[in-house]
C-alpha cells in the first residue's frame, strides 16, 4: 500500500473538501442579445485546524566529581578528573571492552591475520637502534644480543644481523570530523606524533623510542614502523591520538600547555564540546552537531555539567534533590558510604558496579637493598606460602570495600581475562593450620609461649629472632586500613607479629634509594597496581628490580629473581598476540608466579558509581579505567 506523508494527506484532504463543497453546475439557457450570466464563485473551503508542536526541552545531565581538572591538553599530564571530561570531548580513538580493544575512529583493530600488521625480515647494521634480547632499545654494537627472525638469540659481532621489524597500518573512518566541521585526517595523527616529541614523559618517551617512523599514506591512512626487534603485545597504543593541526599548528608544545585552545577548550570530535569552564565550580559541555555518530541518535543528552563536589554527603544530597544525576568514583571513595548504601536500599539511588583491573597485593621484602640490615624473613618460598594460607582473602575482599564485593585475586590478571591461567595456578586457600605447619617446617616455632614465633635454624636468620615485621601502607585510605587490620589479625593467629605503619602516598611511593618500598627497605608492603589490557608479567622480571642502574624507577620491589619466570615472561612478551606461544607462555609465567609468590594477590578493586533511578546507559567495563567511556549513550528521564 502506498504511504503518504502528513503534508500529502493534508493536501489530499483539502482538495477533497474543495470538491465536495463546490456546487454542481446547472444548465442556463441564454437570452438572445443578453450577455451570459456570470457564475457565482464557489465558497472558500474551511481551513483545517493547525497546532504548534510543543518544543522538547533539552536533556541536561549533571555529573558530580570530586576534583576539578588540571588541564584538558592530552600531553599536559591530565588528571583522572580531566580524563573524565576528555571522554566527552573525544570518542576513543580506541575503547576497550572486556579486555579487548574496540575501534572508535579507526576502521578496525589491526591484526596479523588481516594483513594490516606485517612482519618483515630486515638487516640491521652497527650503530642502528634495535631492541635487544631484554626488550631494551639500544645501539647495535659488538656484544649486543638480539633475537633473529626465528626468535633465537644472536650476539652481534659486526657487519649485519637479520631481525624482525613490524609495520602497522591504521585506517581512520572517513566520516569523522572535528567539532568545527573540518575533516579529521591521518595528518592530524601525524601532527600529534610530531607534537609528542616536545614533551618529556616516560610514556611518550617509551612510545617514541620504539617508533622508527610514522608516515601518512593518504588522507585516512597512517603507517607505524617499529624499531627492529620490537614485537609488542598490541600495536594499538602506537596510534597517535589526533590533534587539530588546522587550529593548533602554529603553536609550540610549550605554548599549548597553557593556551586556552588546548588547555581549557580543546577541539575534539566526540559527542560534546566545551561551552564554559567556571573555575572551582563547574564545566559545561553541549552537543557536538558534527558528531560522527549523530545518525544513530547519539548523544542522547544535549548538555552535560561537571560539577566539582569533593564530599560524598554533599553529592548525595544534590543527587536526591535532583541537582546531580551521577556521582563519580572519586567522590564515592572520599568518605563514609553508609548513607549511600541506605539510599540504595530505599530505592532513591541506583548503584552501578564492576570489578576493575586494579589489584591489591601484599608484597614480601625478599631481597632488600645491600645496605639494609634486617633478618631474612621472606627469602624462603615456604614462608611466603605459609603466609598465604594464613590470610583470609575472602574476608579481606568483603570488608575492605563492602559496597561492591571485591573479587579475590589468584593472579595478576582477573579470572575473566583471556590470558588467565586458571587450573594451572597454585591455589593458597585460607587454611591456617596448614600455614602453621609450614612455618614449623621452616623453623619458625613459638617455644617461649608468648604468641610470637622465633627462628630455630631458619636459613639466614639468627636463632631466637622473633617473627615480628612491619607492614607499610598508604595513609588516608579506608580500604587499606581495613585490609591491614585483617592481615594483622590473621597473621597474629599464625604466630606472626605485625606492626602497621601508614605513610603518606608521596613517601610510600618515593623512588629509591630513599623510598622505603622502591628503595627495597621494607618487610611487608600493601598497595595496588593498575593493569593495562595485557597480562603484566614484566612487573616481576629480575631486570625490573629497582636499583641504581635503572634509577630506582622499576616495579619489582620485592627483589624477586627466578630464571624460569624470566624465561617464561620474556617468551610471552616476544610472542605475537593470538599465537599459541603467546597464550602458553603468559600462563606459564602465572603458574610460576603463583608458586613463588613474590607478592600475594588479594583482590581486584571494585569500581562504583551512584546515579538517580531515572538514569540509563551507564556501563562500567572492567578493562576501562574511566566510568564515562560511553558517555554518548548516557540518558535520563525527567
Amino acid at each position: 500500500m502506498r504511504r503518504y506523508s502528513i503534508t500529502t494527506v493534508v493536501l489530499l484532504l483539502t482538495g477533497l473538501m474543495t470538491a465536495c463543497l463546490s456546487p454542481t453546475p446547472t444548465a442556463i439557457t441564454p437570452t438572445p442579445g443578453a450577455p451570459p450570466p456570470s457564475p457565482s464563485p464557489p465558497p472558500s473551503p474551511t481551513p483545517l485546524p493547525t497546532s504548534t508542536p510543543t518544543p522538547t526541552p533539552p536533556k541536561e545531565f549533571t555529573i558530580c566529581q570530586a576534583e576539578e581538572p588540571n588541564t584538558l591538553f592530552i600531553y599536559g599530564g591530565p588528571s583522572r578528573a580531566a580524563r573524565n571530561v576528555l571522554e566527552a570531548i573525544y570518542d576513543g580513538p580506541v575503547d576497550t571492552r572486556t579486555h579487548q580493544f574496540s575501534p572508535a575512529i579507526i576502521e578496525k583493530i589491526p591484526s596479523l591475520a588481516d594483513g594490516d600488521v606485517t612482519l618483515q625480515t630486515i638487516y640491521a647494521g652497527e650503530g642502528e637502534s634495535v631492541v635487544d634480547v631484554n626488550g631494551l632499545v639500544v645501539d647495535l654494537l659488538p656484544g649486543v644480543t638480539v633475537l633473529d627472525p626465528e626468535n633465537q638469540p644472536i650476539t652481534f659481532e659486526g657487519g649485519v644481523v637479520t631481525m624482525t621489524q613490524a609495520m602497522v597500518t591504521f585506517k581512520l573512518r572517513d566520516d569523522v570530523t572535528w567539532a568545527d566541521g573540518e575533516p579529521l585526517t591521518a595528518d592530524d595523527s601525524r601532527y600529534s606524533f610530531e607534537l609528542a616529541g616536545a614533551f618529556d614523559s616516560p610514556t611518550l618517551s617509551l612510545l617514541r623510542e620504539h617508533t622508527l617512523s610514522y608516515e601518512v599514506m593518504d588522507e585516512h591512512t597512517v603507517v607505524w614502523t617499529g624499531v627492529p626487534g620490537y614485537l609488542a603485545p598490541s600495536y594499538v597504543p602506537d596510534f597517535y591520538h589526533p590533534l587539530p593541526r588546522h587550529v593548533w599548528g602554529g603553536a609550540s608544545g610549550e605554548q599549548l600547555l597553557s593556551a586556552e585552545v588546548a588547555h581549557r577548550k580543546p577541539l575534539g570530535w566526540g559527542p560534546f564540546v566545551i561551552e564554559e569552564w567556571r573555575d572551582g565550580e563547574y564545566i559545561t559541555l553541549v552537543r557536538n552537531p558534527h558528531y560522527f555518530r549523530a545518525s544513530e541518535g547519539l548523544p542522547y543528552l544535549d548538555r552535560i555539567t561537571f560539577r566539582f563536589v569533593p564530599e560524598l554527603r554533599q553529592a548525595l544530597d544534590l543527587l536526591t534533590a535532583g541537582e546531580c544525576d551521577l556521582i563519580a568514583q572519586d567522590v564515592i571513595g572520599s568518605g563514609d558510604i553508609t548513607p549511600l548504601l541506605e539510599a540504595a536500599d530505599a530505592g532513591t539511588v541506583q548503584l552501578i558496579s564492576s570489578y576493575s583491573n586494579q589489584w591489591e597485593h601484599l608484597d614480601f621484602g625478599i631481597a632488600p637493598a645491600s645496605w639494609v640490615r634486617r633478618p631474612d624473613f621472606f627469602g624462603d618460598v615456604r614462608t611466603r606460602q605459609a603466609v598465604a594460607q594464613c590470610v583470609d582473602r575472602e574476608r579481606i575482599a568483603s570488608e575492605a570495600l563492602p559496597y561492591a564485593g571485591a573479587a579475590v585475586a589468584d593472579s595478576y590478571v582477573a579470572s575473566e581475562h583471556p590470558l588467565y591461567a586458571s587450573d594451572q595456578l597454585y591455589r593458597w586457600d585460607y587454611v591456617p593450620s596448614s600455614g602453621q605447619s609450614l612455618l614449623e617446617e621452616v623453623g619458625w616455632r613459638d617455644e617461649d609461649g608468648d604468641g610470637i614465633r622465633e627462628a630455630h635454624d631458619v636459613p639466614s636468620v639468627a636463632n631466637g629472632t622473633p617473627f615480628s615485621v612491619t607492614l607499610l601502607t598508604t595513609s588516608g585510605h579506608l580500604s587499606s586500613e581495613r585490609t591491614a587490620r585483617v592481615l594483622t589479625e590473621n597473621l597474629a593467629a599464625c604466630g606472626i607479629g605485625v606492626a602497621v605503619e601508614p605513610l603518606p602516598p608521596e613517601e610510600f611511593f618515593a623512588d629509591g634509594p630513599d623510598g622505603p618500598v622502591f628503595g627495597r627497605q621494607f618487610e611487608l608492603a600493601l598497595f595496588s597496581w593498575l593493569n593495562g589490557l595485557d597480562a603484566p608479567c614484566e612487573l616481576y622480571l629480575s631486570t625490573e628490580i629497582p636499583a641504581s642502574e635503572n634509577w630506582w624507577a622499576t616495579s619489582n620491589d620485592p627483589g624477586y629473581e627466578s630464571a624460569d619466570y624470566d624465561a617464561a615472561c620474556q617468551a610471552a612478551l616476544q610472542a605475537l598476540p593470538g599465537t599459541e606461544d603467546y597464550t602458553h607462555f603468559h600462563r606459564e609465567a602465572q603458574r610460576i608466579f603463583s608458586h613463588d609468590l613474590p607478592v600475594l594477590p588479594l583482590y581486584f578493586v571494585p569500581k562504583l558509581v551512584a546515579a538517580r533511578p531515572e538514569v540509563s546507559g551507564v556501563i562500567l567495563d572492567p578493562s576501562e579505567n574511566l566510568e564515562l567511556w560511553n558517555i554518548e549513550a548516557f540518558d535520563v528521564t525527567r
